[in-house]
């Protein structure tokens, strides 16, 4: 790829205005000398694969999807890898030849956030999970493949909880994680990393844990604010060990996507503080 010329690339969601992406990437391609143009576009319920269509067809490189549109952008896409295949989710367009290559790097942007950053070990690790949508569905397999010694997944709807496991079974036999599902309200034990899945925390409606569930724990949001959310709030209040959002995670997937598309990878730790410094 010629360096020098500025590649188009843009994150489509609804809402977007919030998203720190352009900030991000244009980190990235000013860290490692490259030429690039990336914007956040407000797309229209129902005109997603139009849109896509349209900025691929008048050159674009590559696209972030953010909500609520990973959906669609799994169907659009002409091949899938297998991490977006078994997240049922694409966040991340790429093109290659004649054709659009749709992947998902939210859940190794994860766990690069949880290991690399945080330090946090998930190899024997007894870990919860709360919620049971499509941004857990896209975490639980290199999680897995972490090998922690067991995941529970807590959802209100507990079938939503185990349809998810029967997806991943076979995944968590093969690396001998023991995976279960449970009710908020049948929470009655410690974990060593519990991760916040559900948007809910940000509007103060936090899951009804017990707190035998958050002593001495590395609890952990996806969501991210200036300060720290309702669910770390509660969880450092409750005995947490030690608590941290979602940031992180946002960067390393950032960094994963500009990997795809540019053949590089960059340097996150920089990146993150300078997003966080600007909230």
């Amino acid at each position: 790829m010629n360096d020098k010329s500025p590649s188009r690339y843009a994150v489509f969601g609804n809402p977007i205005e919030h998203s720190q992406s352009p900030v991000i990437h244009q980190q990235f391609a000013q860290q490692l000398q490259q030429t690039i143009s990336y914007q956040k576009q407000l797309i229209e319920l129902g005109k997603f694969d139009a849109s896509a269509r349209a900025f691929f067809n008048d050159g674009g490189a590559g696209l972030n999807i953010t909500v609520p549109f990973k959906l669609e952008a799994y169907q659009l896409a002409d091949q899938l890898s297998e991490r977006a295949t078994r997240a049922g989710a694409v966040n991340t367009l790429i093109v290659d030849g004649d054709i659009i290559v749709g992947d998902n790097t939210d859940g190794c942007g994860l766990v690069a956030d949880l290991q690399n950053n945080l330090q946090w070990s998930i190899e024997g690790a007894n870990i919860l999970i709360l919620g049971a949508g499509g941004a857990v569905r896209g975490i639980i397999e290199p999680l897995l493949m972490a090998k922690p010694a067991s995941m529970v997944i807590a959802n209100r709807t507990v079938e939503k909880a185990e349809q998810l496991a029967e997806i991943f079974q076979p995944l968590a036999n093969d690396f001998s994680v023991r995976l279960s599902v449970k009710h908020y309200a049948d929470l009655n034990k410690p974990f060593d990393i519990i991760i916040n899945g559900t948007s809910a925390s940000l509007g103060g409606d936090i899951p009804p844990l017990s707190s035998e569930c958050f002593n001495a724990a590395c609890c952990y949001d996806m969501m991210y604010a200036k300060t720290p959310t309702p669910f770390l709030q509660v969880a450092a209040k409750q005995g947490a060990r030690v608590i941290a959002d979602g940031l992180g995670m946002l960067v390393e997937q950032a960094a994963e996507s500009f990997r795809l598309w540019r053949n590089v990878k960059p340097d996150t730790s920089k990146v993150i503080q300078f997003v966080r410094d600007s909230l």
